[in-house]
């Protein structure tokens, strides 16, 4: 008999590229669904949060569905959590964009623009991305890997928080991570291999509880 494999569940405010997200899942051996349900939010073995757009946005939706709560009350019981570019940004504290706007707070730091110092905004394409710590979501993931990134801002973490970093005229957070909550700056799902190698990491990271 098969083991059973972890559900992701992939959370839809109304803003993000749900299906690569979960075809690349998919392509690890997660199950997912993509939803807004707390029940099926409830139900999974682990969350994606994804994300192209603005900051104040992103949370105005969220609040809008009440998934803050949700998102919390799962976090609060060791259910891993993967932010994926914007959604990566939601997970912090705060941010300058558009005005400015609470986020998440399951990180410590905030979120402010890429001093890009003279290069093009917004940062589209391949960077390598240096390691700074360990970290069960980089496991086989060589320093100077490359990953495929799209933003204008990013997060400001704590050290702890900090598991690897990149450049676009200044060093910034490509990864970061605290206990079970993680967030990558670029999008692993459009990142060929290595960007699937990191989704395997944090479904491996899930399957315990899909066991259970």
């Amino acid at each position: 008999m098969s083991e059973p494999r972890a559900q992701v569940a992939i959370i839809d405010y109304g803003m993000g590229n749900l299906r690569s997200a979960a075809k690349a899942l998919e392509h690890v051996g997660a199950t997912t669904v993509v939803t807004a349900g707390h029940d099926a939010i409830r139900a999974a073995d682990a969350l994606l949060l994804p994300g192209v757009g603005a900051f104040p946005e992103a949370m105005r939706r969220i609040g809008e569905r009440s998934l803050e709560r949700v998102i919390a009350e799962r976090v609060g019981e060791g259910v891993p959590l993967l932010g994926i570019c914007l959604g990566m940004e939601l997970l912090f504290e705060s941010s300058t964009e558009h005005g400015g706007a609470p986020g998440l707070g399951l990180l410590p730091g905030a979120v402010d623009a890429l001093d890009s110092r003279g290069l093009k905004l917004p940062h589209i394409g391949w960077s390598q991305v240096r390691l700074r710590r360990d970290s069960a979501i980089t496991a086989g993931i060589s320093d100077g890997e490359p990953f495929y990134f799209v933003h204008s801002f990013v997060a400001r973490p704590g050290a702890e928080e900090l598991i690897a970093v990149s450049e676009h005229g200044e060093d910034f957070a490509a990864i970061v991570g605290s206990e079970r909550v993680f967030g990558t700056q670029f999008h692993p799902e459009k990142s060929s291999a290595a960007g699937l190698r990191m989704l395997s990491n944090f479904v491996a990271i899930a399957a315990p509880a899909a066991v259970a």
